[in-house]
């Protein structure tokens, strides 16, 4: 017997930039531009739709500008509720990247969960924190402190991975270990290097823990930093490895597909590498 899932993705380029609006302006004008995507999602039967990295905000890492912490809200808070009736409205799982603010001093770079009824399931913040050239993110965001949790939504078993976490296998293998079955990516990055390990790293992460992944990438040129060109290609990779839906590298777009979660079992039941991981063997990983 199957387990039909219908999945949706929305990968979104930035309506107005800086010095184009105040920031405020910003996030709303961001978050009506996905409000028609994420309403197609519901009229066409999505069950789990995912947004990209901070999705109301530009990708602001490029500079080091403390005005930007004006953006960082609670979770739950206004964002998430505005979600939430949206996810009530079409009985959607939805995945809210956002930029939080626990407290004064406290910001996190965050994924809220919201199940198919509008309740706030919880959320995951990012623990693997760049600090490199284009990306200053240590300046903006703390670590992660909640582990890596997996949420029993109306659907299936989801777990949060956020951009930068995809280059850690650990945390992967974590989210498999907890129960998930489907593990989303959202995320921000532009052509180059990164490109490539785009499509290698997330499908590897879904082969070896037999999993079904969603990865979203935003598009477009954002001013004023023009760290490079966001290039889309958001996408679903089933338990094998195989990427079986994909979005385009240069437009706003909703991309939608069905899946069997039925596949992991029979995935898993050839594959044996849970029953064979030797965790006994492993210690050196956390001592070094």
């Amino acid at each position: 017997m199957s387990k039909m899932v219908k999945s949706g993705l929305i990968q979104c380029s930035l309506p107005i930039s800086e010095g184009e609006g105040t920031i405020p302006e910003i996030v709303e004008a961001m978050i009506q531009k996905h409000i028609p995507f994420i309403e197609e999602a519901g009229k066409k039967g999505v069950q789990i739709l995912c947004l990209q990295e901070i999705f109301n905000t530009p990708y602001f890492c490029p500079g080091q500008d403390a005005k930007w912490y004006e953006s960082a809200e609670s979770v739950p808070g206004p964002t998430t509720e505005r979600l939430a009736e949206y996810a009530k409205k079409y009985k959607m799982v939805i995945v809210v990247p956002i930029y939080e603010r626990e407290q004064a001093g406290f910001l996190y770079n965050t994924a809220a969960v919201i199940d198919a009824d509008g309740k706030y399931l919880g959320k995951y913040r990012k623990n693997h924190i760049p600090q490199t050239s284009g990306f200053w993110e240590k300046f903006y965001f703390k670590p992660g402190n909640l582990g890596y949790p997996v949420f029993e939504t109306a659907y299936a078993k989801i777990g949060v991975y956020i951009c930068y976490d995809r280059h850690f296998p650990d945390g992967a293998r974590a989210l498999g270990l907890n129960g998930a079955e489907i593990v989303y990516n959202p995320s921000a990055t532009v052509a180059g290097l990164s490109k490539h390990l785009w499509k290698l790293e997330q499908p590897a992460h879904a082969a070896a823990n037999g999993y079904f992944m969603g990865c979203i990438n935003r598009v477009g040129v954002e001013k004023p930093w023009n760290l490079g060109t966001f290039y889309g290609s958001s996408y679903f990779v089933d338990p094998r490895g195989q990427i079986f839906a994909q979005a385009s590298e240069d437009k706003d777009e909703l991309l939608i597909a069905d899946f069997d979660l039925h596949l992991i079992n029979e995935v898993r039941s050839v594959w044996q590498f849970y029953r064979d991981r030797r965790p006994e063997t492993y210690g050196d990983l956390i001592r070094l």
